[in-house]
């Protein structure tokens, strides 16, 4: 049973966490930690295709 963030969340709730964000973190550094957060998201993907399914095994030598 897997349940996400949004799926426990409403719309009064993501309200209160957008103020409190506000609060903390101020009007200028929320974009700059929004486009971060993207960058760290675009990265872990571009990797999850890169990376080869499985490694090619170096021959054993006796």
């Amino acid at each position: 049973m897997t349940t996400t963030i949004a799926a426990l969340l409403g719309g009064p709730e993501m309200i209160i966490l957008a103020l409190a964000l506000l609060l903390l973190f101020g009007g200028k550094k929320i974009p700059e930690l929004m486009k971060g957060l993207g960058k760290g998201i675009k990265e872990f993907k571009d990797g999850q295709t890169d990376a080869d399914p499985l490694p090619a095994k170096e021959p054993v030598k006796p």
